[in-house]
């Protein structure tokens, strides 16, 4: 790996000011640090892995590049397309950028993994994926099987850093291999505390690749930033993950979707209010989930009345205080549900996710539906969240 130092030099050619915490700790991405990376791009066809929130100051990365000369010749975009506007889960084709003509290839379609072919007239891949530092979503999958594609092919990956917003903490049971799926592939809790660039320090060294092969990768860090840092995004990572509360609390009320319960989906405050129409009478706060275009086209529980929970207004400072994912919403929930067997029953709706899938292991559905207090599921995360966390130590970037 050839690692790149720190720079507090920002692109002084498009960065524009605003007033976010991002730039009041003095925080600057991989990719706003042009002068590092730039002389390492010239004379190479160039791919790039990258979406919406690609961005130095207000332009795509790709447009900044283009205008400083890089030869771009092709994009490579994960799920919710390049530009971002793609539903959770809804397969994205290939496509032609309408603004810049290069060839958009998808990676949440048809395959989710670069072909030989897609790489032949590549010399370097960039990475540059605002990440929200969550198992069960999906950029780190991207990550891997793109550093899958590029060591089989012998390309070199640049992958351009940006801070982590969940990055302050670590929690949630470690994956059982055996529950290995879309929304998780490798051993890790479901809190992983660590940047991109990070993880994939971590994917080479544990060597969780395809044939344990090692991927060429240079990074660009994040200027001036430690873990603890917060961090507001510029831009929406995806379409539903729409505000700064959303994506604090995504870790948490993401395991709603393994549930009978609709999570926001269907209404402009998702992965921040949860309810359902059978538990009306035990809450006085309620909604009613719609097809939005872009958001959830056909959401559970869809046009019907939900009761249940808004989080709107949770202070999220007491997630920054404690460090750890809220089970007592998920039990008090469960407890309040009339009909038990409906609660975790796939069977039910096709917009439900397997809670066994985003809890990683079997037993936390049993230890829900048992009763156990969250102490006592707590508990059962150990010893391998403790390992995780001194393994964690060996790939980290910053502090």
């Amino acid at each position: 790996m050839f690692f790149i130092t720190q720079s507090c030099k920002a692109d002084t050619g498009q960065y524009q000011t605003t007033k976010t915490d991002t730039l009041q700790s003095g925080i600057l991405t991989g990719a706003e640090q042009t002068e590092k990376y730039l002389h390492l791009l010239q004379g190479k066809r160039v791919g790039m892995v990258v979406n919406q929130t690609s961005v130095i100051g207000t332009r795509t990365v790709v447009d900044s590049l283009l205008e400083r000369g890089v030869k771009i010749v092709k994009i490579f975009g994960p799920e919710h397309g390049f530009r971002g506007k793609a539903s959770a889960g809804i397969a994205v084709a290939d496509d032609i950028d309408e603004k810049t003509g290069i060839k958009v290839v998808s990676l949440y379609g048809k395959h989710q993994k670069p072909s030989t072919a897609e790489l032949q007239d590549v010399d370097i891949m960039i990475f540059d994926i605002q990440d929200v530092g969550v198992r069960f979503y999906t950029y780190i999958n991207t990550l891997q099987y793109v550093m899958e594609a590029c060591a089989e092919n012998n390309k070199e990956v640049m992958i351009l850093d940006r801070p982590n917003p969940n990055g302050f903490y670590i929690d949630g049971p470690v994956l059982d291999s055996k529950l290995v799926s879309g929304i998780g592939l490798k051993p890790i809790p479901i809190v992983h505390g660590l940047t991109v660039a990070e993880y994939a320090q971590m994917l080479n060294g544990e060597g969780w690749l395809k044939n344990k092969l090692k991927c060429k990768i240079t990074i660009v860090p994040v200027a001036n930033y430690n873990h603890d840092m917060p961090y507001t995004l510029p831009v929406n990572p995806s379409p539903n993950l729409n505000t700064p509360e959303s994506i604090l609390l995504y870790p948490t009320t993401c395991l709603f979707e393994g549930t009978y319960l609709n999570h926001g989906r269907g209404t402009l405050f998702p992965f921040t209010i949860v309810g359902a129409p059978a538990l009306k009478g035990k809450f006085k706060f309620s909604y009613t989930p719609k097809s939005i275009k872009g958001m959830a086209e056909t959401p559970l529980h869809m046009n019907q009345i939900c009761y249940g929970l808004d989080l709107r207004n949770y202070d999220t400072e007491n997630i920054r205080r404690d460090k750890v994912l809220n089970l007592q919403w998920l039990i008090e929930l469960y407890k309040a549900y009339p009909v038990k067997a409906d609660f975790f029953n796939t069977k039910l709706s096709n917009q439900m996710n397997s809670i066994d899938k985003l809890a990683g292991v079997y037993t936390f559905k049993q230890q829900i539906m048992a009763g156990k207090s969250e102490k006592e599921i707590r508990a059962s995360w150990e010893p391998a969240l403790s390992q995780y966390k001194t393994m964690r130590q060996k790939y980290l970037l910053y502090p």
